[in-house]
Parts: C-alpha cells; structure tokens; sequence
C-alpha cells in the first residue's frame, strides 16, 4: 500500500515526480483495495458457510424443530439483530479482534436461525437457490465495483424499499395475505439485488478514505457484514417462491 506520508523523489528543485514514480503509486494503490476487496469477500463467504453448515448440522440433529414456537426459538431469532445492532454502534470503541469474533458469533446464531428452513423446504431446491443468488450476487457485486456511475441515490431508494417492505411483512402477520407475500418476496429481491451492487461500490469508495487508518481491519468485517445481510436476504425472498416445499 502507499505511504502518502512519505516525500516523492524529485530530480531538482521544483521537480515533478517522474511518470515512473506515479505510476508506482497507482500500482501499489490499486493493489491495496484489490487485498482490501478480497479480505472483505472472504469473511463474508466463510460466514456464509458457517451459517449454512450450523444451520445443517441443528436441522439434522433435531433440536431446531424441538425448539420452534417456544420461547428459546425467539432468542435465537432476534440474536443476529442484536449482533448486527452491537457490532455496527460499537465498532469504533472495539478492537478489530473483537469485531471478528462478534462476526463469526454473528454468523453461528445467524445459522441457527435459518435452521428451520431445512423443514420447510427440500434440500434440493435450498441448493438450487443458493447457488442462484450466489451468481446473481457474484454478477451484481462485480458491476457495482465496475462502473463508473454514482450508485448513492439508487442506494438511498433501497433502503427507503426496505424500511417499507418491513412495513408491509409487519402488516402480513396480521393479514396472512399469499398475494402480498408474494409481492415482498420479489420486492426483497430487487432491492437486495440493488443494495449488493451499491453496497460493492460503497466499500470500494470507503477505502480510499480508510486506507492506512487504524480504523481500515474494521472496515473489513464491517463491509463483509453488510455483503453477507445483502446476500442471506436475497437468498431467503428468493427461496420463499424459488423453493419447494416437503
């Protein structure tokens, strides 16, 4: 990574750095946010398989089905909301250690929780939908780092999506409406899809001002955090009318 403390070497005085010299920088720089970028892809995929192999494991041994309706099961599904609130406000007063291990305990209760979809869906078709959003995640995170539009407002439109869409599942419980599932399962899909390539151009930015700060290992668990909601959401609206139920 460039050290944009250090003096650039002129050859006399009032010198420009020489185009070598820049073109250094720019390597060292671009490989900077290429380790930055791969560091945050990596905690949010091994977290994704965590989950997913917890979610396996307590599906099979039984235990997620004794625990559901009672008052264990709502623990364990307001858990990750607890988690996700502590590590995104507490961040700055916590050691990058700590954050790491918040993120993988995230991870596990996360798992536990998505457990009961192994009873209500078949195996196969939790598969097929994996790796459905896997390659849509992939192709929507690559074209949010790509391009060179300014994805802010439409990130900003998102988000303003999912407060609503909280809005209409919280008016879902009471109404138990199959046409308005429906409806907020591909609505929770765009607006994932949207977020995923927003969220990818906005730790790309992020970099650039985090870059040699103390603040930059956080910023990677933080970022990988963000990916892995946008990617385990986008799976479950996508598996709600993908799947195929036993």
């Amino acid at each position: 990574m460039a050290n944009w403390n250090d003096p650039q070497p002129r050859t006399g005085f009032g010198a420009s750095p020489g185009l070598g010299g820049r073109a250094d920088v720019r390597a060292g720089f671009d490989a900077g946010l290429r380790k930055h970028m791969l560091s945050i892809y990596n905690y949010m995929a091994s977290g994704v398989l965590l989950s997913g192999v917890v979610a396996m494991l307590f599906a099979n041994s039984g235990l997620a089905a004794q625990v559901v309706g009672t008052p264990l099961w709502w623990v364990i599904a307001l858990a990750p909301l607890g988690f996700v609130f502590g590590m995104s406000f507490g961040a700055n007063r916590m050691s990058t250690a700590k954050l790491q291990a918040l993120f993988w305990g995230f991870c596990v209760v996360m798992g536990l929780s998505l457990s009961t979809i192994f009873l209500v869906f078949t195996a196969s078709s939790i598969a097929t939908t994996f790796f459905a959003t896997a390659a849509a995640f992939a192709g929507l995170s690559l074209a949010g780092y790509t391009t060179k539009k300014d994805l802010s407002g439409m990130g900003s439109f998102m988000i303003m999506g999912l407060v609503g869409i909280l809005v209409a599942m919280l008016i879902n419980l009471f109404v138990q409406s199959t046409a308005l599932q429906m409806g907020i399962s591909i609505l929770g899909v765009l607006i994932f899809a949207g977020l995923t390539a927003y969220d990818t151009q906005r730790l790309k930015q992020q970099y650039f001002a985090l870059a040699g700060t103390d603040f930059a290992g956080k910023a990677i668990v933080l970022g990988a955090l963000s990916l892995y909601l946008d990617f385990i959401n986008m799976f479950q609206f996508l598996l709600s009318f993908m799947g195929q139920r036993d």
